[in-house]
């Protein structure tokens, strides 16, 4: 018993993990399924933003990436914010120091799973890149392997953000990337990518067995899913993003009143519990413009989780999405599907599944746009099946090589 215990493997995972989103849920539970199938006694850690939520979803350890030991005060006043960050700041950070080298010591790999984390949209602090940077290089303190795993990039605006995601790559032992532009734009920040492989992400590794079935049932009328994101427009550069959120759920009122008009129903879906504020938003809009009868037609159920969401796009006939996961979550049930592009990632999803054509940037989106697209995906539905199906089995294949790879070799 003892040398088996030995012999266990200690891993901690490291991400953006809280049960809000489902990209990252989903993310984290495929490669939680494998971890299980190649190492089923290994103890296992999260080191998340949601510690709470991840033991209830997943019933494995988990810590906060960083941890809040008093209430947020920032005081309007600049020498109180400097003596705040003195007595405050600066001990609190060098606690986190060392209870973060206590938790990794002994800890024989530190995996940072998919997701688009390498990012500083959302600040340098939480997950960002500050975080990303000091917990790599408490593993490397530790000796613990550091592995980089189908992760996405970008944007990184500032000059800190980039200094710090280089250098946390840099101590990788092992990197790859869940497409070709992330390392593209890697070495466009002035990282060397080197040898570094590309895999497609994670999520298309969930357990078959997670995959809801097609309904053989079939109504007169054909269901679109139709999903909307909260932070539409925050990645773009171009114009401010306010401006690109409101022309977007614009654009997508006149393809709904279409679609009802043509006898569709429309199933709303969203892949974020944020995202809920922008579907009430949007059933704002939809309230104004459509008849009693015609919101009859609109499909609003709430989702908690994974599970939910792929029973609710499994309910569809063909989906219009913008969050990345649930376009490749509608792909992986076999629907034919349309990405409203706001990120590199989503452009190059969909040329890898061979569906570049069915593509449109959110920065230029228009409903005549749309529903030409949306009309020659319906009518060519039954021939693109067959493709996202076969594409599908070869992302599988490639992701259980690198399974096999991490976990048997590593």
């Amino acid at each position: 018993m003892k040398e088996r215990e030995k012999k266990r493997k200690r891993i901690a995972f490291f991400g953006h993990f809280n049960s809000t989103n489902f990209g990252n849920e989903s993310t984290l539970q495929a490669i939680l399924y494998h971890l299980r199938c190649y190492q089923p006694d290994a103890e296992v850690t999260c080191i998340s933003t949601g510690p709470e939520a991840t033991v209830a979803t997943h019933q494995i350890e988990a810590i906060p990436i960083s941890e809040r030991f008093i209430k947020s005060w920032l005081p309007r006043n600049p020498l109180l914010r400097v003596a705040r960050g003195v007595f405050i700041g600066i001990p609190s950070e060098l606690y986190r120091w060392i209870t973060g080298l206590i938790r990794l010591w002994h800890t024989d790999m530190l995996i940072i799973p998919g997701t688009g984390l390498l990012t500083d949209a959302y600040g340098l602090l939480e997950w960002g890149p500050y975080n990303i940077f000091k917990w790599s290089l408490m593993a490397k303190v530790c000796r613990c392997k550091l592995l980089f795993i189908s992760v996405g990039a970008g944007p990184i605006y500032g000059a800190l953000g980039r200094f710090f995601v280089k250098l946390a790559l840099s101590l990788a032992n092992f990197r790859s990337y869940r497409e070709n532009s992330t390392m593209q734009y890697l070495k466009g920040i002035g990282f060397r990518a080197g040898n570094d492989r590309v895999y497609p992400d994670l999520v298309f590794s969930l357990p078959e067995a997670v995959i809801p079935h097609q309904d053989t049932k079939k109504s007169r009328r054909s269901v679109v899913g139709l999903g909307v994101m909260g932070d539409a427009g925050k990645y773009s550069v171009s114009r401010p993003s306010n401006e690109i959120y409101r022309a977007y759920l614009e654009n997508l009122v006149r393809v709904v009143r279409w679609l009802l008009a043509h006898e569709n129903d429309v199933r709303l879906l969203i892949g974020d519990l944020d995202d809920m504020r922008a579907k009430q938003e949007f059933r704002a809009l939809l309230g104004e413009r459509l008849s009693v009868c015609d919101q009859g037609h609109i499909i609003d159920e709430p989702v908690f989780s994974v599970e939910g969401l792929l029973s609710q796009i499994a309910a569809t006939d063909i989906v219009v999405a913008t969050r990345f996961h649930n376009v490749l979550l509608a792909l992986l049930c076999n629907k034919p599907v349309i990405s409203i592009s706001f990120h590199h990632k989503c452009e190059s999803l969909m040329s890898a599944m061979g569906l570049s054509a069915y593509c449109l940037d959110i920065n230029d989106l228009k409903a005549d746009k749309l529903i030409e697209k949306f009309c020659d995906l319906e009518t060519n539905a039954g021939k693109l099946k067959p493709l996202i199906r076969e594409k599908v089995r070869e992302f599988r294949k490639a992701l259980d090589e690198q399974y096999k790879f991490i976990f048997n070799h590593m």
